[in-house]
């Protein structure tokens, strides 16, 4: 049979908030909040797997039940590409994978009934990939010799008659084997799942964005 499996990146060594795939988020490890949600997304994922080159994170991901592979450092640098090390996990099993759910341990807060709801799309439409994207509501410019640009808007015009933009929100990625093989994470045909939930504001890199985490975790 083949399986759909979860993948968490959680690489140890982070500069701007040492050890954050660790730090106590409501009470538990950072880590622990994506495997926790795969894991109470059985129905879809049959496996869960953490890839790491840290020992700490490995003892988190085996103590809640999730397998681990080991990352070489050869592909654990600053610079690495988290497909590298998403193909690293699926050279390294024993059996066939159809699809891959890719979870970010940095954005911890996902709603409950997100990835229910993009792997039915993801089925419904029969496609090669799927990812989550958010409304963005903020005018946007650049800076040149000390002149801004505006850049998705004119000046003077409402927040709300701009012109839809998304981000790229990082909550749940869907992608199948062949083309995570490939070397491709988001294809050429990706579907982008709109979810303007508050959980998409949360993408943790330093102390502050980990904050505001904690506080939409205890009053979410």
């Amino acid at each position: 049979m083949n399986k759909t499996i979860a993948i968490i990146p959680a690489r140890g060594g982070s500069k701007r908030l040492p050890n954050k795939n660790t730090l106590l988020l409501g009470g538990i490890p950072l880590l622990a909040h994506s495997i926790l949600y795969a894991q109470a997304n059985s129905a879809i994922i049959d496996e869960v797997f953490v890839t790491t080159n840290d020992k700490e994170i490995k003892k988190v991901a085996l103590q809640l039940g999730a397998k681990v592979i080991d990352r070489p450092d050869a592909i654990s640098g600053d610079l690495e590409p988290t497909i590298t090390a998403l193909q690293h996990v699926m050279s390294s099993l024993d059996f066939e994978v159809e699809n891959c759910v890719v979870l970010q341990p940095t954005n911890p807060l996902r709603p409950k009934n997100l990835l229910h709801d993009c792997f039915q799309k993801y089925q419904e439409l029969k496609i090669e990939s799927l990812f989550t994207v958010t409304r963005n509501h903020q005018k946007f410019g650049t800076i040149s010799n000390n002149k801004f640009s505006p850049f998705n808007y004119k000046i003077g015009q409402r927040s709300q008659d701009l012109e839809p933009l998304f981000f790229e929100n990082g909550l749940l990625y869907i992608t199948n084997s062949k083309s995570i093989k490939k070397g491709e994470i988001i294809t050429e045909n990706a579907f982008p799942f709109v979810t303007n939930h508050i959980f998409a504001q949360v993408d943790i890199d330093t102390q502050e964005d980990f904050d505001y985490a904690e506080y939409l975790f205890k009053n979410s």
